[in-house]
Formats: C-alpha cells, sequence, structure tokens
C-alpha cells in the first residue's frame, strides 16, 4: 500500500515536470536519479490513473460542422470556412484571401478556362497566388472593366496577375461594364471582338467572383455608372451584386432596364460552371451573399468564420 502511495506521489512529480516544467524525460530522470524508462513509465501510469489529462484544443473543429451545415442550407457542392482570429474587416479579408489563394493554387489545372470579376477582394486574392505550373489555360474577364471616374476596381490589375500567375495571356473587356442605353450595349456586344471574349466566358469552366453591396461606399456607386436615381432604386430594391447585375434578397434581377444595358457574363450562366466560387466576407456583405446563394449562381463558396456563423442564422 505505502509503495503505491510512494509511486502515485512520484508519477504526479514527474507529471508536473514533463506538462507543467517542460523538463525533457532525461533531465527529469537526472534530476530525480532514476531511469529515463523509469520516467517513461510513471508519465503513462500517472495519465491511466486520471492524475494527467490531455485536452485538445482544436480552432478549426468547428468550421467543419459550419461547412456541413452551410452546404445542406444552400444546396452546395462545396463550403471552405478560413479561420480568422478577429471580426473585423481587415482581419477578415487578410485571412479570407490568403485561403482563396490557396484554394485556386490547389484547383486550377492545365487545360481551364477560368472567367474572373474585379473588385478589392479579386485583387487581393490573386496577388497573393504563387506562380503555378500550368499550361493551356485561359483567362478571361467576366464583365466590363473601364471605370468612368478616377476610382480603382483593380480589373486590369486583377486579371494581368492572374494572367502571369498561370502563364497565360489575359482577354480582357476594354469597356465599361454598365452603358447608358441598352442600344449601346446591343450594338457594342455585336463588335466580333467583344463577341468573342462573352463567348469564352461562357465557355469558362471556372467562374471566380465576389460580391458587391449596394451601400453608399459600394464600388459601383463611386465608379460613376448610374444616375441618383437609379443608386436610389438600387439601394431600395437590391441587396447586391455579381459581375454587375443587381439582384433582390430572393436572387432574383432586381432591375431589368439596369440588367440589360450591362455587358458581361449572365447570372444564369454561372449556375451551368463546373465550378462557380464565390468569396466573400464580412457584416456587410451578409444580404449580398445570402441572395447570391438563395440564386444559385455559386457552388463552391469561400467564407470566413464569423459572416458563416451569421449566415447561418440568417
Amino acid at each position: 500500500m505505502r509503495m503505491d502511495k510512494e509511486k502515485q506521489r512520484l508519477s504526479i512529480e514527474v507529471a508536473r515536470l514533463y506538462y507543467q516544467s517542460s523538463l525533457s524525460q532525461q533531465e527529469i530522470a537526472e534530476k530525480l536519479n532514476v531511469s529515463r524508462p523509469t520516467i517513461s513509465r510513471l508519465l503513462n501510469y500517472a495519465k491511466e490513473k486520471g492524475y494527467v489529462q490531455i485536452t485538445i484544443f482544436d480552432p478549426f473543429s468547428d468550421l467543419y460542422e459550419i461547412e456541413n451545415k452551410l452546404k445542406e442550407k444552400y444546396g452546395l457542392a462545396e463550403v471552405h470556412v478560413a479561420f480568422s482570429p478577429d471580426p473585423n474587416y481587415n482581419s477578415i479579408s487578410e485571412y479570407l484571401t490568403s485561403y482563396a489563394a490557396e484554394y485556386l493554387e490547389d484547383t486550377i489545372k492545365s487545360g481551364d478556362i477560368i472567367g474572373v470579376s474585379w473588385g478589392t477582394t479579386m485583387h487581393k486574392t490573386v496577388s497573393k497566388m504563387s506562380r503555378m505550373d500550368v499550361k493551356g489555360v485561359e483567362v478571361v474577364q467576366l464583365k466590363g472593366g473601364i471605370a468612368y471616374f478616377d476610382v480603382n476596381n483593380y480589373a486590369f490589375e486583377t486579371i494581368t496577375l492572374l494572367a502571369e500567375t498561370l502563364n497565360t495571356k489575359a482577354r480582357t473587356f476594354p469597356l465599361p461594364v454598365i452603358l447608358d442605353s441598352k442600344q449601346a450595349k446591343d450594338l457594342v456586344v455585336e463588335d466580333r471582338h467583344i463577341s468573342k471574349v462573352i463567348e469564352l466566358g461562357r465557355q469558362a469552366n471556372i467562374a471566380v467572383f465576389t460580391v458587391g453591396t449596394v451601400q453608399s461606399e459600394s464600388l459601383h456607386f463611386r465608379l460613376g455608372y448610374f444616375t441618383e436615381e437609379e443608386e436610389k432604386s438600387l439601394k431600395a430594391n437590391a441587396v447586391g451584386d455579381i459581375c454587375s447585375r443587381f439582384f433582390n434578397e430572393d436572387g432574383r434581377i432586381s432591375d431589368e432596364e439596369i440588367n440589360g444595358r450591362t455587358i458581361g457574363i449572365e447570372l444564369e450562366e454561372l449556375k451551368r460552371k463546373e465550378k462557380s466560387i464565390l468569396i466573400a466576407g464580412g457584416d456587410r456583405k451578409i444580404n449580398a451573399i445570402h441572395g447570391a446563394l438563395v440564386g444559385g449562381y455559386a457552388n463552391v463558396l469561400l467564407i470566413d468564420k464569423f459572416t458563416a456563423m451569421k449566415l447561418l442564422n440568417h
């Protein structure tokens, strides 16, 4: 009995030195003047008796559950939730775009046709990608990229960077994304060079895009595409846009007149892609993300943990 108590006391002392003081088994053996195998046996004894209980905290464990719930809620093929230590938008943006860059590196393969939109999220994602050893990849802009005002939409930088990363040339849309009239838009898209870019966007097996909001700081409102009246109408009826096509909370086009003046891929065409990848995060984008997913315009969602949890409760 006394021997058992002595063994118990010694095993607890060894466990303290090993787990709390971070001494090695050899150091403990020398300190207590016993053999190293004895220390190993005492540590195992301490665990068996329950004197030592090891808890592993995995910050990613709940991410898998969130991914599965979002998949089920929106009928998605893939959901990938990026860890962010902080709900602040700058932190979310950093972690999400780093995650998205890695995802695209793992996903893109030789022979793919990749259609991309523009905006700050897209630009940050692409700028974090490493140069890839792929062949025969084509990169095409999914919508017009020229701005009326001196506000950077990162359209040219995004597609040029991605093309360099994938050892290819960029197929750009050297046009504003929204024209003043449907007649002007119809005339422009008849041009054989423009129609070729539009057709390549249709053929793309991978589409990568984000969602915009209809808040005052929205890039579209700062780029000068809309009249004051149109801006008010969009704020009242839309929740966001994909490729400059504005939709409501049910995922339906919110203004057919504006949509008819928009140059680029139709939202319905995104549903036919092998991978239609939406990258988005942050509180201000929740309504837009929800509308996009209800509309069925993405089958792959890359999102941060904080936004994902709010989206589940939306």
